[in-house]
């Protein structure tokens, strides 16, 4: 964060080593405090320099730079909030164009390159217009090429003030005097004033006079006298303060550093460093020195290998000085000079009892403009240390909160319209299932593959049949990315979902799958998948595609506020994972050829609902044996950056077997065919006994539901249940909605029995399946209803069977 000198050396480093780099800058263009001064770097002008690294740096094929962009915030986990500055400084902004972007950024490491922020000196009158900071003045000069006066006093507390005499003279600008507080002037700035003509004051300035802007500046010597002199420029400096405030949004606590007249932070975040000016390294050939070692140890953190190099060089120009923050005179003296808060009202507070800084803030509003006391908060600090005579260092700061600068609303909102209020997202294996010529669908906020047509298929149906014989006879392949994966871990991670489950987790042996029913806290099912035991203390859980935010929101919800004292973490760990399935009779085949030869995946060592790590080319994965299909199946994940070459690699080692890719239509066929419930069925209207699953609700513990899940209208043995349907002809189509009526019976609401809830042709059985709620559905397999489809012209008779279609037993999903 930060593209001065200090910040671009680390992202030439990071970007060298391979490694995936974010280079946040507030500015339009690249470079920081390099534009602004007239210094050198490695021999060349400094806004060379930059012009350089930045062209090589953006160059890089993993380097992503955001210009107009500010790091607002620090939070956990490596996340980074900022906002980029889009459409704020155009005039007319295009139709199109939002004001402003939202960055939510997660990084591994975190360089924190935010410079230093120079520090005025409070004084009477130095908020009359021509009263500047001495750095924003050479800013105007080199950057900008505009003289902000003719006759300048420079007022400064320290060398690098100093650097403003030869800048001011270059422009034409008549410096009248440099007024120091020191005693002690450095020989070779006695020789900058003498060759600029600037004479030497040793006093401060403790006013200044003009109606509308600056005319005369008041300066006092060691004995008290005061002189007048005339300027309109007052260039001021007071030392620089280092930009930690990002830094300590996660807690970190400054600490006031004597030697550097500032406040650092000794021991930033977990992966957080400072570098640079930020860090206390003030002069240029400190800042690139240690910007290149952040670089190079945040490369090595990401497990990359930095290339050997030489700190640019640069020149270590003197920063001597003195710490000076206000100078007692008669007038109103400004310390913020947003809210108007003067000495004075420091000095009231003090009286007042309000002595602490978070107290002092609130009583005065210093520090709460809108740059939050960048420039003020120190000086107001010091005044008060001085009054409490605590010191800086005792009466500290107050705690550094984002944003850190100010964010539109609507950027943290965003849009929410149209596409933009569910951002589509996309597999690991998207690109390749592109490439194979799949149809796509929605299936939430996900674009899945539905199909993968051939040569010759002219109707999807044909497409989708050849899928499921495939998975029947041979082995396929499906990207399941898209199931909800949360990981929760800790010491009461197992009897945490004792409470959220409706069966028994604590019990689950590590290495083992279990299948997993959720219910809602009236005793509706919510969501079903699996819970997979990692470690005694870790398990990994999976949901539906469309229910995993809902399920994570639950979990958090029952942590929070049911059962706050389990000591437990959870994470949504969805997108660290590509999970892909092969599922058939020839699946141990392919697998077997697929992983590398150091496991073992029996049926002894790998049952059916158990779980191993592997690795494939070297590439660590966990396999799941478990099925959704009927068959035999195995779900491996890895990194979703190995996504896409893991899939070309099943269908290279498949190819002799046989194997070709399935979508999300020919995963419903098999699905239906093997009775299991989805979508349709896990439609919030549905109990566990309603789908037939009451054995799942265990006796021997209390869960979330299962107390109102026995309300007697729950516990009907009358209401819908989960059934089979074939047609009584064999091949009259069914459709999903249809309603179920007694045959023969008026066509009205009352004489309603039911419904469909999923229905396909079956290319297994060669005639029309479906599954649907029946009243006192298991009592009345054999027994023949109306299947009635009015707004699409159905109407058949059908047979009511048992929801299972194909192998009841399982036997082939246990090999």
């Amino acid at each position: 964060m930060g593209a001065g000198p200090a910040g671009l050396t680390p992202a030439r480093a990071a970007t060298r080593a391979g490694a995936r780099t974010v280079l946040v800058e507030e500015d339009w263009r690249l470079g920081g405090r390099a534009l602004a001064e007239a210094m050198e770097i490695d021999g060349m002008p400094a806004a060379r320099w930059v012009q350089t690294v930045e062209d090589e740096v953006a160059a890089a094929p993993r380097c992503r730079i955001l210009r107009r962009t500010a790091a607002y915030g620090l939070f956990d986990h490596g996340v980074v909030g900022a906002v980029e500055r889009v459409a704020d400084h155009l005039p007319e902004p295009p139709a199109h164009l939002p004001r402003q972007r939202a960055w939510r950024i997660v990084a591994r490491r975190i360089v924190v390159a935010a410079g230093a922020i120079e520090r005025p000196i409070v004084f009477a009158g130095n908020d009359r217009p021509g009263v500047m900071l001495a750095g924003a003045v050479r800013a105007y000069l080199h950057r900008y090429a505009v003289r902000p006066g003719q006759r300048a006093v420079v007022f400064t507390a320290g060398d690098d003030g100093w650097r403003t005499l030869p800048a001011l003279a270059a422009a034409g600008v008549e410096v009248t005097a440099v007024v120091d507080p020191r005693t002690e002037i450095a020989p070779p700035l006695r020789a900058l004033a003498d060759r600029t003509g600037a004479p030497l004051i040793t006093g401060t300035v403790v006013g200044t006079v003009g109606r509308q802007r600056l005319a005369a500046v008041d300066w006092r010597d060691a004995r008290g006298e005061v002189t007048r002199m005339r300027a309109d420029l007052l260039a001021v400096s007071g030392g620089w303060n280092p930009s930690i405030h990002l830094a300590c949004h996660l807690g970190a606590r400054p600490r006031w550093d004597e030697r550097a007249r500032g406040f650092l932070l000794e021991t930033p975040p977990e992966g957080v460093s400072l570098a640079g000016a930020a860090a206390g390294h003030g002069t240029l050939a400190a800042a690139l020195a240690d910007g290149l070692a952040a670089g190079e140890t945040a490369a090595r953190d990401c497990r990359y290998t930095p290339t050997p190099a030489q700190p640019p060089r640069a020149e270590d120009e003197p920063r001597d000085g003195v710490a000076l923050f206000h100078v007692p005179s008669r007038g109103k003296a400004f310390v913020d000079l947003q809210n108007d808060v003067t000495a004075d009202d420091i000095a009231l507070a003090h009286r007042e009892g309000y002595r602490a800084v978070e107290h002092l803030k609130r009583y005065t509003t210093l520090g709460m403009a809108t740059d939050q006391g960048k420039t003020a908060s120190v000086p107001g600090i010091a005044i008060m240390a001085e009054l409490t005579g605590r010191g800086i260092g005792g009466t500290g700061t107050t705690t550094f909160r984002p944003p850190w600068t100010p964010v539109a609303i609507g950027a943290l909102a965003g849009p929410h319209r149209g596409r933009h209020f569910r951002p589509t997202r996309r597999t690991p294996t998207h690109a390749w299932a592109e490439a194979q010529g799949a149809s796509f669908v929605e299936v939430g906020p996900w674009l899945r593959a539905q199909w993968y047509a051939r040569p010759g298929e002219t109707r999807w149906q044909d497409s989708v049949a050849r899928e499921v014989r495939t998975v029947r006879e041979a082995v396929g392949v499906c990207d399941v990315s898209t199931l909800g994966k949360i990981e929760v871990v800790g010491p009461d991670a197992a009897a945490f979902l004792d409470f959220v489950y409706a069966g028994m987790v604590s019990t689950l042996r590590v290495g083992r799958v279990r299948y997993g029913l959720m219910l809602r806290e009236d005793g509706f099912v919510l969501d079903d998948g699996t819970v997979a035991r990692l470690a005694e203390d870790r398990l990994f859980l999976t949901t539906t595609t469309a229910n995993a935010g809902r399920v994570m929101q639950h979990l958090e919800h029952a942590h929070q506020v049911l059962r706050p004292e389990l000591d437990l973490a959870m994470l949504s760990v969805t997108d660290a994972w590509a999970q892909l399935s092969i599922a058939g009779p020839r699946s141990r085949d392919l697998l077997a050829a697929l992983l590398d030869p150091d496991v073992d995946i029996t049926d002894e060592a790998l049952p059916h609902m158990a779980l191993t790590t592997a690795s494939v080319g070297g590439v660590p994965v966990r396999v799941y044996r478990l099925s959704f299909s009927g068959e035999r199946a195995y779900e491996i994940g890895i990194p979703p950056d190995y996504g896409t070459a893991l899939i070309e690699r099943i269908m290279a080692v498949g190819a002799p077997l046989g194997i070709a890719p399935y979508g999300t239509e020919a995963l419903g066929v098999l699905r239906i065919e093997k009775g299991h419930p989805a979508g349709g069925e896990l439609n919030g209207h549905t109990t566990a006994a309603d789908l037939g699953l009451a054995r799942l609700v265990s006796t021997r513990k209390d869960c979330i539901g299962a107390r109102m899940a026995k309300r007697p209208a729950l516990a009907d043995p009358a209401r819908p249940a989960l059934v089979g349907l074939k047609p009584r002809d064999g091949r009259s189509e069914i459709r999903a909605g249809a309603h179920l009526l007694a045959p023969g019976a008026a066509e009205t609401t009352d004489n309603g029995e039911g419904y469909v809830t999923s229905a396909c042709v079956s290319p297994t059985l060669g005639h029309p399946i479906a599954l649907a709620l029946l009243r006192r559905g298991p009592s009345r397999i054999g027994e023949t209803v109306r299947v009635y489809d009015p707004l699409r012209g159905g109407d058949t008779l059908a047979e009511v069977c048992a929801p299972v279609f194909v192998d009841p037993e399982g036997g082939r999903t246990r090999g």
